[in-house]
């Protein structure tokens, strides 16, 4: 289990009385959502990341002082620096903000400076969290609240993955239990999708996973609420310590459900499913019957699009019909099942899925977008340890593909001298000895990966093709619609449309 770098029973100050902020990684997904907020209250705020990227650009001309590269004069007069828990601590910046005494806050706390006085939604998971508090922000849209939102990617519908909405609106987060940082925010409303083993390198093992959602439970004040599922064994659990705990719940799920969900299936590119309140439900009369038709495949839509419905009316009290206009208007969140494009016959998806229960989830969803294409999925895996404590799973859910192509593993914020023995060849042994055993191939490179997908697809079958991982996978499906075209890589860039989420 990892040391605790923050402190997040701590409470966080304002937003506006952290001073001028200092966001390292400002170009970061999740971080720079966080400087949007700040800008939006008139923080001045700067920041730095390794790269140039139009992230960069863009805060640039929102008001952000940015900066190429990491040095300590980039600091300038920040009385506050905000990282997120990527940023290592010798990272020189970050290194001279300790050595100065500035306050350094989590990316999380961030978050919670700016929540003082509104009323939150925080959606937990190990997966589905991210379409989710996405779903939930489109209903509250639709019920005419617009609220603030901090989310781990860009809505397709506004481009930006965190916005302000109206002062003393409510806010949807995006909740990450990765670390330990969901344990900051305090919600109105608590959203847990599932509770599953996942974030081993911090954790240890899956006992203190299921703590540390006990831990966020304790987190919601006096009268606030917990939605969550019983489909879900680990979630199951928790609503019912939570309700041990004097802690109201409101769950969904089978039979004994609070909200009951039946007749889920996907077809093609959409999902299907029947929703109908139990006795007790705050806010929901008893028998309210609601067919949902949403925008995105895989049955696992349903659910997280349940859990946002509940969230929104139960939650925070809107109207049952606007809500589920909202979801089945909902345009899907940037590399969550993103169309990348089609060329001669051959469409690209793009998937940020990168845990077992993700990736099955995905191969299923994709299979039935497929509509009896042939599919192929190009899997590359996050983290040595992930793959090594979940090659099963892993296996298991990419055995639903024809074609899988496995690219070399993504270390992230490990290394691959401290696992010397994993590998990509650890899960195509599996595939291969697999009763489906579609067929596997290696590649030894990102750069490969494109040429070696334009091979198979070469027989002319129509084809979707599923790019997968939480890495820099998400760049090969353009350079292969490229390779189709006959253009250089390097040309102009696909246009994406996206049909929905897949996590």
């Amino acid at each position: 289990m990892s040391v605790a770098r923050f402190d997040f029973t701590e409470p966080v100050p304002r937003a506006e009385e952290l001073g001028p902020v200092h966001v390292i990684a400002i170009g970061g997904a999740g971080v720079s959502g966080v400087a949007r907020l700040f800008l939006s209250r008139g923080v001045a705020v700067s920041g730095s990341d390794q790269r140039d990227s139009p992230t960069l650009r863009s805060l640039e001309q929102a008001g952000a002082r940015v900066h190429v590269g990491h040095d300590p004069s980039h600091l300038g007069d920040a009385r506050t620096v905000i990282v997120s828990g990527a940023v290592r601590e010798d990272n020189p910046e970050l290194a001279a903000a300790r050595a100065a005494g500035l306050r350094v806050l989590h990316r999380a706390q961030g978050i919670a400076a700016f929540l003082h006085g509104r009323p939150a939604v925080a959606v937990a998971g190990a997966n589905g969290k991210t379409t989710t508090s996405a779903l939930t922000t489109a209903a509250l849209q639709a019920a005419g609240a617009d609220p603030g939102y901090v989310l781990g990617a860009p809505l397709a519908s506004t481009g930006v993955s965190a916005a302000p909405g109206v002062p003393d609106g409510p806010v949807v987060i995006e909740a990450d239990e990765s670390d330990g940082s969901f344990l900051t925010y305090r919600p109105q409303v608590a959203v847990v999708t599932n509770v599953q083993p996942d974030h081993l390198d911090h954790y240890g093992d899956a006992a203190a996973v299921e703590a540390a959602y006990q831990d966020f439970v304790g987190t919601i004040p006096d009268g606030g609420l917990l939605i969550t599922t019983l489909d879900d064994p680990g979630a199951a659990r928790l609503a019912a310590h939570a309700r041990a705990s004097g802690v109201r719940v409101v769950t969904w799920g089978a039979q004994d459900a609070d909200v009951v969900v039946s007749d889920v299936r996907s077809e093609g590119t959409s999902a299907y499913g029947t929703v109908v309140v139990g006795p007790g439900v705050p806010l929901l009369e008893e028998g309210t019957t609601v067919r949902l038709h949403l925008p995105a495949p895989g049955e696992h839509t349903v659910h997280n699009a349940v859990a946002a419905l509940l969230a929104a009316t139960v939650g925070l009290g809107l109207p049952l019909g606007a809500a589920v206009d909202g979801l089945e208007r909902f345009a899907g969140v940037h590399r969550r099942f993103e169309r990348v494009g089609v060329v001669k016959g051959v469409e690209v998806v793009d998937d940020y899925a990168h845990n077992a229960p993700k990736v099955a989830a995905l191969v299923r969803a994709a299979r039935s977008a497929a509509a009896g294409r042939r599919l192929v999925v190009a899997f590359q895996p996050h983290l040595f340890s992930r793959t090594r404590d979940f090659a099963p799973g892993f296996v298991e859910g990419l055995a639903g593909a024809d074609v899988v192509v496995l690219l070399p593993v993504y270390a992230a914020r490990e290394r691959q001298e401290d696992h010397p023995t994993v590998t990509s060849g650890l899960l195509a042994s599996g595939l291969r000895a697999h009763g489906a055993a579609p067929r596997v191939l290696e590649v030894d490179s990102l750069g490969a990966a494109a040429p070696v997908l334009a091979e198979v697809v070469s027989d002319g079958v129509e084809t979707l093709v599923v790019t997968v991982g939480a890495g820099d996978v998400t760049g090969v499906g353009a350079e292969l619609l490229d390779l189709l075209d006959g253009r250089s890589p390097e040309g102009d860039a696909t246009t994406r449309t996206v049909l929905g989420g897949a996590s």
